[in-house]
């Protein structure tokens, strides 16, 4: 039930035009004022949209700032007391640790989104295709899912990337390849499962392609599980461009990553430890603000559990002249 303004035209829950007025359907709810009733959510999404900024914007503001060495200021601690270039202190070479932390930012951001955006698409759809037309298809996909899985990921790209240059456009390459089956095996099954429904029963009956079956009744209700898949394994591909970049195998200077940084850092902990700390952190903050803003947009993008986004108050909301 909806609330109603006095002298308002009141709006239905299935009115998806709302009149100039009344209240919106809670049904209706955009998302975005879901994301801001909770604040777990808004936190993170706000926490990664600043990373973002920052790996996107940060390396024109500091410029030669995280390659310049400044001798006479090497070692120094987090202080203020140094200005803000080196707010979060210098390495071993006098270089600052928060232009350093920004740059590699941008290098860990260009790794870890491109390749969950490669291996998203070409496993869903894939996998899409596969479970919705079974068969020979399916066994097939689910063969070549299985033989890649048997391995683990971090194994898969520490052989590829020993044996070929560790450049950047060769790790996105390999992080796909190791994840697309993940992506695969989950939309398989869900397509598997949506083919034998009366709708696609009824599409099928209209004339309507397999194309255009799956882009209209498959992929809507498969869409909220692979974005929730998506963010978690954007964390899962940031450490595994980490632990590389920290075994020796991934970025290699003069570009830096935030596992680089750490890497870099890890033989001066004990009298340089904010070397190592600061780039672990944004790992951490990262990688945590990916997981509980996946945990939300599985509920917010899910019309069958949207509403427990919704407090008790609007839920409790009846309008004047009710009955209790």
């Amino acid at each position: 039930m909806t609330d109603v303004i006095p002298g308002a035209h009141p709006v239905s829950e299935e009115d998806p035009n709302p009149r100039p007025g009344g209240v919106r359907s809670r049904g209706l709810t955009p998302r975005w004022r879901l994301l801001i009733g909770d604040r777990m959510a808004t936190v993170s999404a706000v926490s990664l949209l600043g990373i973002l900024g920052t790996g996107l914007f940060g390396p024109l503001l500091v410029g030669d700032l995280a390659t310049a060495q400044h001798l006479d200021r090497t070692g120094l601690p987090p202080s203020f007391a140094h200005g803000w270039q080196f707010l979060l202190g210098s390495d071993q070479l006098g270089r600052s640790v928060l232009a350093r932390l920004v740059v590699a930012a941008q290098t860990s951001l260009s790794i870890a989104v491109p390749a969950v955006l490669i291996s998203s698409v070409i496993g869903s759809i894939w996998g899409m295709w596969a479970g919705y037309h079974r068969g020979w298809r399916e066994s097939i996909s689910m063969r070549i899912a299985d033989v890649v899985l048997s391995f683990p990921s971090l194994l898969i790209a520490v052989v590829i990337l020993y044996i070929f240059d560790p450049s950047i456009a060769n790790l996105i390459v390999v992080l796909a390849i190791a994840r697309f089956p993940v992506y695969l095996r989950t939309a398989r099954a869900e397509a598997a499962e949506l083919q034998s429904r009366v709708f696609v029963d009824a599409a099928r009956t209209f004339g309507l392609s397999s194309g255009t079956i799956i882009r209209r009744h498959v992929l809507p209700i498969v869409l909220p599980t692979l974005l929730t898949l998506a963010t978690l394994d954007f964390c899962l591909v940031m450490l595994m461009e980490s632990s590389l970049s920290f075994l020796g195998i991934g970025i290699q200077p003069p570009d830096i990553s935030w596992g680089l940084l750490v890497a870099q850092g890890r033989q001066f902990l004990q009298s340089q430890w904010w070397i190592s700390f600061f780039p672990g952190l944004a790992i951490v903050v990262t990688t945590t603000s990916a997981a509980v803003l996946a945990a939300w947009s599985r509920i917010a993008f899910d019309p069958n559990q949207r509403w427990r986004l919704l407090t008790d108050g609007s839920r409790r909301r009846k309008p004047k002249g009710a009955s209790k």
